[in-house]
């Protein structure tokens, strides 16, 4: 990886962990409301920099560019909307480490499958480490289980959008500004009915979490915007996998901010992860 493509990797890690720190403060906020005003707030804030970017190159969303974005959109829509719920039901020192392993373990799987390459022992290896990861972050079936268990469905959505976002920059040469803000209005949009039918809940929920939402929605599109210029310079195989020291950075954040408990087993945990989807990256 090029010395730019992994100070890209580094900053949207922090940027990541960040704003689900953001996002698990507001927990107690109705997660559909949350989750439309972050993409709302997203959208007006990155407005400025989306129209400059047309006006200064000139470039014009067809309709085969539209149509990847929405298949994104959605991907995106259903791991926003299952990560939010999450956080209402889990520690963040647990879904965020469980969803970030799960989710660059399987898209590596299909990278490395679609390829036509097979995994060595050193790849063999990070699969087991990354699944004794998840089987010490639940305290051997014994700790926080609904939070293991929505952090391996929305893994699950993370090794979806990440397999094609990076051949929507790729393959189909969108440029990463537009697939991200695209995806955020569009993402404000087909919540739009559903949280007009709680239009009760918007006005309360901005009042008492309007910083988490402004930090959500400058921090998530900065973090994944960083992550597709990272494809347009390395393989995803590697990109994927590198961006995920926000496990670290993400659960000392749960236990230091947040006051979540058992720091030390959940950080040793973090790490097995954290080697478990190196080692895959080197195989």
């Amino acid at each position: 990886m090029s010395p730019w493509a992994l100070l890209l990797v580094f900053v949207a890690a922090v940027a990541h962990a960040s704003w689900n720190v953001l996002s698990k403060r507001a927990a107690r906020a109705d997660g559909i409301v949350f989750v439309w005003l972050v993409a709302v707030a997203s959208t007006v804030v990155w407005a400025p920099l989306f129209v400059g970017f047309l006006l200064v190159t000139g470039t014009r969303p067809d309709l085969g560019d539209l149509w990847v974005i929405a298949v994104s959109t959605v991907i995106h829509l259903g791991y926003f909307v299952l990560l939010q719920k999450g956080y209402g039901k889990g520690d963040l020192s647990v879904v965020y480490p469980v969803a970030r392993g799960t989710g660059p373990l399987l898209a590596s799987l299909v990278a490395v499958l679609a390829l036509g390459e097979r995994p060595g022992p050193v790849g063999v290896a990070g699969i087991v480490l990354v699944g004794v990861g998840v089987f010490l972050m639940s305290g051997g079936g014994r700790g926080d289980l609904r939070g293991v268990a929505f952090g391996l469905v929305v893994g699950v959505l993370i090794a979806g959008y990440t397999i094609w976002d990076s051949q929507v920059v790729s393959a189909f040469a969108v440029a990463p500004l537009m697939l991200v803000y695209l995806g955020e209005a569009g993402r404000a949009l087909l919540l739009a009915p559903v949280v007009l039918a709680r239009r009760g809940l918007i006005l309360p929920t901005w009042r008492e979490h309007w910083r988490p939402v402004l930090g959500a929605g400058v921090l998530s599109f900065l973090s994944y915007l960083l992550v597709l210029f990272a494809f347009t310079m390395a393989p995803v195989s590697v990109v994927a996998p590198a961006r995920e020291v926000s496990v670290l950075i993400a659960v000392l954040l749960g236990g230091r901010l947040l006051a979540e408990g058992d720091l030390p087993r959940r950080l040793v945990a973090a790490c097995v992860i954290l080697g478990g989807i190196v080692a895959i990256a080197l195989s």
